[in-house]
């Protein structure tokens, strides 16, 4: 089962994200219900695993995350990939996806390494897209966008199923933060 670790987002962030993204008339906008914050991804997991994993998840004991949107930018270098919602650093975020990734590593699955850039995607875009100039006119209009989400309460184990018409993120797991 393809699956992620990642933070839900409240009903007002969702539809500021939509707002955002209405402006775009490029690439394939990322669908409301999936909109999220990933603090790992799991990739293709056995039940017994992730049965493991849930529960060295029920251990982490975490604050309620009060995060920022800082910025709408594109990430993929010279080749944008992808639009994002760029949420600004913060320790509690840190601190919890190192703990989400430490029980991951308890329940053996095997995470890359990579640095932590933590976004909500909002739109991908094909390997050779056409549109640039309209992407940077776009960037030029939203670009500066910067916005208080509202607390975030949990964070949540999924279930990703991948289709021609887009993934479908199934929430299998709640794991409550601190207030």
């Amino acid at each position: 089962m393809r699956a992620f670790v990642g933070l839900p987002l409240a009903d007002v962030d969702v539809e500021r994200l939509e707002r955002v993204q209405s402006g775009l008339r490029l690439g394939r906008h990322v669908a409301a219900e999936n909109l999220h914050l990933t603090l790992a991804f799991l990739d293709e997991q056995d039940t017994p695993t992730l049965e493991a994993l849930h529960q060295e998840l029920l251990q982490i004991s975490a604050p309620e995350l009060k995060l920022r949107v800082d910025r709408i930018d594109i990430m993929g270098g010279s080749t944008p990939r992808v639009l994002c919602a760029m949420v600004a650093e913060d320790p509690a975020l840190s601190a919890l996806r190192n703990d989400v990734r430490q029980a991951a590593r308890r329940a053996e699955i095997d995470l890359p390494r990579e640095r932590f850039r933590p976004h909500i995607t909002l739109a991908r875009f094909p390997r050779h897209m056409e549109g640039a100039d309209a992407l940077a006119r776009y960037l030029g209009e939203v670009g500066a966008s910067s916005w208080c989400l509202e607390p975030i309460e949990a964070f949540w184990l999924y279930q990703s199923v991948l289709a021609p018409e887009g993934p479908t993120y199934t929430p299998l797991a709640e794991y409550p933060l601190d207030r």
